[in-house]
């Protein structure tokens, strides 16, 4: 049985017993049921969509299948980073105007960086240090006019395309992520902006992205740090410019070109 047709099993089976306590039908129907949070943490289930129209999170250790699409609403937020659980998206995933989109959390210790760590049921991630989550999306990520966009450890089957959106003390770590096609920023600011340890099968273009960061003795620039990139790296009107991070030799790793002001980055 390979990993997502066990994944589909647990759900199915934690669908149904939510059920049978509810009182209502012990079978799920096939493919799930659409499913709308308003506000909450999402339990584990089989769900042929998930819409968030309100502040949503995860339920803390959840198995959550949607077969369909996952789409943030405008105005909504979905905080998927913060706990351990596993989420299989079968197609895309939608941010819209003024959302929040957040997926992802693993430890330091797994991945080697900063990384993001789990919170779990503990009061900070490093009473639970091993915590880990696993999400994988089979199609693409789009978030438009998004006021932030966190995506953590993500294995996204297709494309990462963010246009727009952002603001002063908002955050946008794009780290840790797999990405089989490419990943687009552009039109964003940010209070910090990273594209950081990702693998990207295609090209990563970023333009005219700003950075706003006021902290004291900050460096309000666009961080692309040690990624392995298929194809082209190409950065635009990134204001105040870029940075390959702290360690020298830690440069990005290109299959193709490194262009614009990302062209010392190789």
């Amino acid at each position: 049985m390979n990993r997502r047709t066990q994944l589909k099993v647990l759900a199915t089976i934690a669908a149904a017993g939510a059920l049978a306590l509810a009182g209502g039908p012990a079978l799920a129907a096939p493919g799930g049921s659409a499913y709308t949070c308003a506000g909450g943490d999402i339990p584990s289930g089989l769900y042929s969509s998930v819409m968030v129209t309100g502040d949503c999170g995860i339920e803390v250790g959840a198995v959550i299948d949607v077969t369909g699409n996952l789409e943030v609403a405008a105005g909504a937020s979905l905080a998927g980073d913060l706990v351990a659980s596993t989420i299989t998206i079968g197609r895309n995933v939608t941010a819209g105007e003024g959302s929040y989109l957040a997926l992802g959390c693993r430890p330091s210790s797994l991945v080697g960086n900063t990384a993001h760590p789990c919170w779990g049921m503990a009061t900070s991630p490093e009473v639970e240090p091993q915590d880990v989550s696993e999400v994988e999306i089979g199609g693409n990520v789009t978030a438009t006019g998004a006021d932030s966009v966190a995506l953590n450890g993500v294995d996204v089957a297709r494309n990462v395309t963010v246009l727009g959106g952002g603001g002063a003390f908002t955050y946008w770590p794009i780290k840790n992520n797999s990405v089989g096609g490419n990943i687009t920023i552009s039109g964003v600011t940010a209070e910090w902006i990273g594209v950081m340890f990702n693998v990207v099968g295609g090209n990563v273009t970023l333009s005219d992205i700003t950075s706003v960061d006021s902290h004291p003795f900050a460096n309000p620039v666009v961080y692309i740090v040690k990624n392995h990139i298929g194809r082209n790296l190409t950065c635009t009107n990134l204001v105040h410019g870029v940075s390959g991070g702290f360690d020298p030799t830690g440069v990005n790793v290109v299959g193709r070109n490194a262009n614009g002001q990302c062209a010392g980055l190789v």
